[in-house]
């Protein structure tokens, strides 16, 4: 059986104010039913906000940050948030020497490998070796994506945003909702 209850806080009222301004001068105390009521949100939708994960990842031009790392290690990204890194390596495998391709996550401190890939000394295997790589990263605030390749490695690629630090995802530049 439905109950209808008389919630008397001044705190519920204040917020309905704020939220409903329309609503100040109303005079009743608000009332709390023992009825579940199902709410379907559709602000997002209204808004044009809601794209599919696959959609909202996509590659875009001008979201896009390009990246070639040879012989060299550079830091990729240190800006917080959530980020997608996608690309190829190729490494000399006919070279007499040891090889290595590294992703690692630094601190300032402390460092991390993600990915690694290593041709081992004396490996003479065919002329190159290829890979690809499709990655999602979070970094803090003070991290960093770095990459680290050997005299006969090079890989290039590319990176974009996809979430600000606290998750809110970031569609692709250009993308305007209907």
């Amino acid at each position: 059986m439905a109950q209808i209850i008389r919630i008397t806080s001044e705190a519920l009222q204040a917020t309905i104010r704020r939220l409903l301004p329309s609503q100040q001068g109303f005079g009743e105390d608000l009332q709390a039913s023992n009825v579940i009521q199902p709410i379907i949100d559709l602000t997002p939708t209204a808004e044009g906000s809601v794209l599919p994960y696959e959609l909202q990842t996509a590659q875009a031009f001008g979201s896009q940050t390009e990246f070639s790392v040879g012989n060299n290690t550079v830091t990729i990204i240190n800006t917080p948030g959530f980020f997608n890194v996608r690309g190829t390596w190729a490494i000399v495998g006919n070279s007499p020497a040891f090889e290595n391709l590294v992703f690692k996550l630094e601190d300032g401190t402390t460092s991390k490998n993600i990915y690694n890939y290593r041709k081992l000394t004396g490996a003479n295997l065919a002329e190159f070796l290829t890979g690809d790589y499709n990655m999602t990263f979070f970094l803090q605030t003070g991290e960093s994506l770095v990459i680290q390749a050997s005299t006969n490695v090079n890989t290039t690629g590319s990176y974009r945003q996809i979430a600000d630090v606290a998750g809110n995802l970031v569609n692709p530049v250009g993308y305007q909702p209907q």
